[in-house]
């Protein structure tokens, strides 16, 4: 039998949220990357709720983004994320990568948002 590759992305973002889990206190940074754009949020899944939100559509108005889909997309992301998540007085995170690997774009935004203060 064989398994589409829609099927495969489906069975490793299972996997990989089998472990992660989000708390109140270490909410979980959930990473969407799609052809165009790349996504971030900060969710509580105990209470079902995102706390704060970044994706390269909203700063590809406000800033000199021309490109939502390359690494210095995701690093202005990352960085506009963490400060947000700052301010809301979110430090502590778990990084749940989508089922992507750690790698390009989605290591871009996450090194961002460590250096911007956030610790995983």
């Amino acid at each position: 039998m064989k398994i589409n590759p829609k099927q495969t992305k489906i069975h490793k973002h299972r996997r990989v949220r089998k472990k992660v889990q989000g708390t109140s206190s270490r909410p979980r940074l959930c990473v969407f990357r799609s052809n165009k754009h790349i996504y971030a949020q900060v969710i509580d899944d105990t209470k079902g709720i995102t706390l704060v939100a970044a994706s390269s559509v909203n700063l590809k108005s406000q800033s000199s983004i021309t490109l939502g889909s390359n690494c210095e997309a995701s690093r202005s992301v990352g960085k506009t994320l963490a400060e947000q998540a700052i301010k809301e007085g979110l430090k502590n995170v778990v990084f749940d990568r989508g089922g992507k690997l750690y790698h390009g774009r989605v290591q871009a935004l996450a090194e961002a948002a460590k250096e911007a203060g956030m610790v995983f």
